[in-house]
């Protein structure tokens, strides 16, 4: 820290900041980073094996059960895989349906004139009967 002395009238010391010293340890921070920097980049190779051709898949599994699939339609009709239920046997059909599944996924799809509470309705149905996961089908099966 350097110190002005004034001849003036009030012999009063007034600090001033030497900003020299700070500039040379900023400068040499810049040197020093800039060497390091590139040799931060790590590079390391991989090789990964190439798919055999000759290998044929395994075939598919013909004795899994088809995707559950519940569809609301106008009207206010419930259909699973395309049977009609009744509202008074729908939790006991989806129960056996997703008990006869390894996991429990139903897929759900609605009419777009159905309103949206029989909807959700009959998700939380459907989930209390056994359905773990349901997902939403944007397009008609």
């Amino acid at each position: 820290m350097a110190f002005e002395v004034g001849t003036g009238g009030a012999r009063r010391i007034r600090p001033v900041m030497n900003v020299t010293p700070l500039v040379d340890v900023v400068l040499v921070l810049l040197i020093i980073f800039m060497v390091i920097t590139p040799l931060l980049s790590k590079q390391f190779a991989t090789n990964v094996p190439l798919p055999d051709k000759s290998q044929t898949p395994p075939p598919e599994n013909t004795d899994a059960p088809p995707p559950a699939v519940l569809r609301v339609v106008s009207g206010d009709e419930i259909r699973l895989n395309d049977a009609v239920l009744a509202d008074a046997d729908f939790e006991r059909r989806i129960a056996r349906v997703m008990a006869a599944q390894a996991e429990p996924l139903l897929f759900f799809t609605a009419d777009e004139d159905v309103p949206h509470g029989r909807v959700v309705e009959l998700m939380d149905r459907a989930r209390g009967s056994g359905a773990r996961r349901i997902a939403v089908l944007t397009e008609t099966p």
